[in-house]
């Protein structure tokens, strides 16, 4: 008997869970998101590297392969070298530069 009451609540505790995984609407592979980790990763440490780009100040985010820079730059030439180096991490598909200039 006890069993047969709880069964209700499973069932719609389920059926909420299903509907909240399909809730946005984008459903992103595991695949694509460690790639996308990876090119944010490897962009950062191309940061770190340069000696032109302060990898402190500048934020790097990946979705698709589509990286965008966001943060301050001291002058328009470090935010071209973060831009320049990002383009040419392997796996990035384009490059957004929203970095601001002090």
């Amino acid at each position: 008997m006890k069993k047969a009451a709880t069964t209700p609540f499973f069932v719609a505790a389920m059926l909420l869970g299903l509907a909240g995984c399909a809730a946005d609407g984008r459903q992103d592979s595991a695949g694509r998101v460690i790639d996308d980790t990876v090119i944010t990763t490897k962009v950062k440490s191309a940061f770190v590297e340069d000696k032109k780009v302060s990898a402190l100040n500048i934020s790097v985010k990946t979705y698709k392969g589509v990286v965008q820079l966001s943060g301050v730059a001291a002058d328009p030439q470090e935010s071209w070298k973060a831009a320049d180096i990002a383009r040419h991490v392997e796996g990035v598909k384009a490059v957004r530069n929203d970095i601001v200039v002090k």
